[in-house]
């Protein structure tokens, strides 16, 4: 799947690896990848990322620390139930965020694109129906339909104006 990536699409999992390592958290979680996609949205305003969440009403900061609350109290209750988890190395993929991962495949190919972007990322993350994504969804006011016709018209006015 990941050849499917483009460039900002696997800039944006390198930089959900790098949350992690930076908060020494022992996996990465789909809050990992929501933290990268907002720095996408702040790096890339006028980019589809970043008018889904500036048009969602809620302050980028507001979200970060909601999505850093999550990781934190998650991160606390896997060292509970695991107090070797620490500190294994390379941090894996939870089996939430690969799924994730699978959804963004799934919205890329709905929208009839052959590539995985970052905009299809957010797309995977918004459909999840539980966790910090879904809180994220409803505070902002993003709903995947509303989301994915936002990101399909952007991507073809995009395409339009090349």
């Amino acid at each position: 799947m990941f050849e499917r990536f483009t460039p900002g699409a696997r800039s944006l999992v390198v930089a959900a690896q790098r949350h992690a390592n930076l908060h020494e958290h022992s996996f990465i979680y789909r809050e990992h990848l929501l933290l990268a996609t907002l720095e996408v949205a702040d790096t890339e305003p006028d980019g589809v990322c970043g008018l889904i969440f500036m048009g969602g009403g809620a302050p980028p900061e507001a979200l970060r620390e909601l999505i850093l609350a999550a990781l934190e109290r998650r991160e606390t209750e896997e060292r509970e139930a695991d107090p070797e988890v620490a500190g294994r190395g390379s941090q894996p993929f939870t089996a939430a965020s690969k799924k994730v991962l699978e959804l963004s495949l799934r919205e890329a190919l709905q929208l009839g694109h052959n590539y995985i972007d970052t905009e299809h990322l957010l797309l995977g993350l918004l459909c999840e129906s539980e966790g910090v994504a879904a809180q994220v969804s409803t505070l902002t006011d993003l709903r995947p339909r509303s989301t994915g016709s936002t990101a399909s018209s952007w991507l073809k006015s995009r395409a339009d104006s090349r």
